[in-house]
């Protein structure tokens, strides 16, 4: 076994995790049924509670799921098929890659799904932010474009005030030789 195939079961692996994320995300009967039966009624989850086996978990009790589940389906290939897990140095790596894969997968669904729900609920509230930004810009800019005309009215009424140039003063050196410096 190869690294090529050890890409292909992370890869894969993810994927599961994904699936597995997005399955309990919709609803957490199973989850749900281990809790009635574990616990007393007093100590049952309430029935508005979406936690599962790896939705809304922690880091531990999550992997501690991943590792546990694989570990049996693991101890089932091994005493039930021809495939040997536990004493195969290559489909150890395997197992290991799998669960390691299913694990970062779990964390990747509840990214996107939590990346989503945000975009979602923000949606509303950031189309109205763009469109006060819109009209605030169009604000600015009639008062730009009303700022310069007013300059331009006014340098136009000083223009029209004093039409003739002033008088051609002298120069500093004619100034210069007037006052006898020079």
């Amino acid at each position: 076994m190869g690294l090529g195939i050890d890409i292909i079961i992370f890869v894969s692996a993810i994927l599961f995790g994904i699936f597995l994320y997005w399955r309990e995300s919709n609803g957490n009967g199973a989850y749900r049924f281990i809790n009635k039966i574990m616990n007393s009624k007093e100590l049952q989850m309430s029935p508005d509670n979406p936690k599962g086996f790896i939705y809304k978990q922690p880091f531990i009790p999550r992997l501690l799921f991943v590792v546990i589940t694989m570990l049996v389906v693991g101890l089932i290939l091994q005493f039930l098929t021809p495939i040997e897990i536990f004493s195969n140095y290559f489909a150890l790596s395997g197992f290991a890659t799998f669960a390691t894969g299913t694990l970062i997968g779990t964390y990747l669904a509840n990214f996107v799904i939590k990346t989503t729900e945000v975009v979602e609920e923000k949606s509303d509230s950031l189309s109205d932010f763009v469109d006060d930004a819109m009209e605030k810009g169009k604000d600015l800019i009639e008062d730009l474009k009303n700022k310069d005309n007013k300059a331009v009215e006014e340098a136009k009424k000083e223009i029209a005030k004093d039409p003739e140039p002033e008088a051609e003063q002298k120069s500093a050196r004619d100034r210069l030789k007037d006052k006898g410096l020079m």
